[in-house]
């Protein structure tokens, strides 16, 4: 059988990336040659991870039809946030815990998503359904991934299955939950050597919502000041996002990992859809969006309800 590749989406965050290495593990003790890649750069808190559990990062790869004709897709699934060259490769699987949008294939898949709250709960359990014992090293990355997207359980995604598979990882990789969790977010949320042009991008997802196109890049912080200082120059990188991309919206979003808030900077010609969705007002652009810290449940569906309806 020819290699298979294993990826997230673009920009990855911390599942894209554990997950990806998760599951190619998995495939290949089940017999098929499969690597991890990375459609995109390595953010810190990622880098935290995969220092403290030594495990090496996927390579990078740009155009994944120039070496495979098949790929297995997690923690997405919509063709904007894949590989640019997604249609030309056949689509073995897709795991995913997100909305299903823009996507579509010639062929029948395995596609197996649920709504919790990250891509290596789901892995957890096929893990288990297999009957594939997990090293201490891939448990340590997939309770990484649990803690990331659930901003250590705080976020409203988290379910009890997301939990109870972080705390079975935990005594597998050998680390307390709360106190690796808190080091390992603290440092993504470090954003002292990052220029705007990479804060707009470190997890940023592309969505097609109604006859719009928007932006939604999100970035976990610690002190807001350190990104709201620069705020003027933030704009005005956001404003050339949208001309280059053809965006009707970039909504930035700064969440405060230690209050459970969010500041939202919004760009494009449909920021009243902003306004209209979380019912606040935007002044210079931008407003407190408090207890929002999820962008699949909390800032996603609310936003593409309003603009779907235009």
């Amino acid at each position: 059988m020819s290699k298979v590749f294993v990826f997230g989406h673009k920009n990855p965050d911390t599942d894209s990336i554990c997950s990806a290495i998760a599951y190619a593990e998995l495939k290949t003790k089940l017999g098929v040659d499969a690597e991890p890649i990375r459609l995109g750069q390595i953010n810190g808190e990622t880098n935290y991870a995969l220092d403290y559990f030594k495990k090496e990062a996927p390579r990078f790869v740009e155009a994944v039809s120039n070496e495979v004709s098949e790929v297995i897709l997690v923690d997405h699934n919509e063709f904007q946030q894949s590989a640019d060259d997604i249609r030309d490769v056949k689509i073995l699987e897709v795991i995913d815990h997100h909305r299903i949008a823009n996507f579509e294939t010639s062929d029948p898949l395995y596609y197996r998503a649920e709504p919790v709250g990250c891509t290596a709960t789901i892995l957890k359990k096929m893990y288990k359904e297999n009957g594939v014992e997990i090293s201490k090293e891939t448990a340590g990355l997939m309770l990484s991934a649990i803690i990331s997207d659930s901003l250590l359980f705080k976020s409203p995604t988290c379910t009890e299955e997301d939990v109870a598979a972080a705390r079975e990882l935990a005594e597998i990789a050998g680390v307390n939950a709360e106190e690796y969790g808190l080091a390992m977010l603290k440092a993504g949320a470090d954003l002292s050597d990052k220029t705007l042009e990479e804060l707009i991008s470190l997890d940023a997802k592309e969505f097609q919502m109604g006859s719009f196109k928007t932006e939604i890049a999100q970035v976990n912080a610690i002190d807001l000041n350190d990104v709201l200082s620069r705020k003027d120059e933030l704009e005005s990188i956001l404003s050339d996002a949208v001309n280059k991309k053809g965006l009707d919206l970039f909504l930035f979003v700064l969440t405060d990992i230690l209050n459970s808030d969010s500041v939202v900077i919004a760009i494009g010609n449909e920021t009243k859809a902003v306004e209209e969705a979380y019912n606040v007002t935007l002044e210079n652009n931008s407003a407190l969006l408090r207890g929002v810290v999820s962008r699949k449940k909390q800032i996603v569906p609310v936003l593409t309800k309003v603009l779907a309806e235009k």
